[in-house]
């Protein structure tokens, strides 16, 4: 059996927003290969969690570390250049899809490979093909966002994150604003990343995916970590008071 090794390590992180205190001391690692499901209600802290990941929030205080750097160590930013080293093992889906609507699919997928990373165009958009063969959008390549539907526009934005061969992928909320016919599309991209031993963090309120593609699921409220464990463990056989409410009310809509 192979060493586990931690590619995310979060300690202590916390974050406010004027008087509001959004992150609570917050604490956990990932994995290299697994897939965590974090839930929890709205607001409770989840986005903005991410967020302070992948360098859109900053952090109040805390420790963050990404493949053994520390992107902000005690408090404090590590300095430019490992800010941008540790923003290109990143990838971020985002719940609006944030696509560019004045690009072609194609070139939605291949702009940061070529001016981020300065990989050749036929380099960028080949491997934008077979992601797109991937994603089943093979012949959407010319096509524009406006063109597709809320399930295809989130799998292009799926494939762009992973032009950049990230180490690590969130999704934030990636089937919220889809249709429920187009969720299971989406869902499905995903789970195959799944099997692909993809390390992913997923915010999600689809518990039943969260059950079946999760190896652990964390459930935050009000900022804070309540409980986390196996899917069986949270989801199921849930410890805490505050986590089976959460469920039952859930459940009961």
């Amino acid at each position: 059996m192979p060493l586990s090794h931690t590619i995310l390590s979060v300690s202590g992180i916390e974050k406010s927003f004027a008087d509001n205190l959004v992150l609570r001391g917050i604490s956990f690692s990932v994995d290299k290969g697994e897939v965590v499901a974090i839930i929890g209600p709205s607001g409770s802290g989840k986005s903005t969690l991410l967020r302070c990941v992948n360098q859109f929030e900053t952090a109040d205080s805390g420790t963050i570390t990404v493949d053994g750097e520390a992107l902000i160590s005690g408090g404090v930013y590590a300095a430019p250049e490992v800010l941008r080293r540790i923003r290109l093992k990143i990838g971020l889906v985002f719940q609006n899809f944030n696509l560019f609507p004045h690009f072609s699919v194609l070139r939605n997928i291949t702009e940061a490979p070529v001016s981020v990373l300065g990989i050749q165009k036929e380099e960028a958009e080949a491997t934008a093909l077979e992601l797109l063969r991937k994603m089943g959008l093979q012949d959407k390549a010319s096509a524009y966002p406006y063109q597709l539907s809320g399930g295809q526009q989130q799998r292009v934005s799926i494939a762009r994150a992973m032009a950049l061969s990230p180490e690590l992928l969130f999704f934030d909320e990636p089937t919220s604003a889809l249709d429920p016919e187009l969720t299971g599309e989406v869902l499905r991209i995903i789970r195959g990343l799944a099997e692909e031993h993809m390390t992913m963090v997923i915010v999600t309120h689809e518990m039943e995916f969260a059950k079946n593609v999760a190896d652990r699921v964390i459930f935050m409220d009000k900022g804070e970590i309540v409980e986390q464990g196996t899917p069986e463990d949270v989801l199921v056989n849930p410890k805490t008071e505050r986590t089976r409410q959460f469920l039952e009310r859930y459940n009961a809509g």
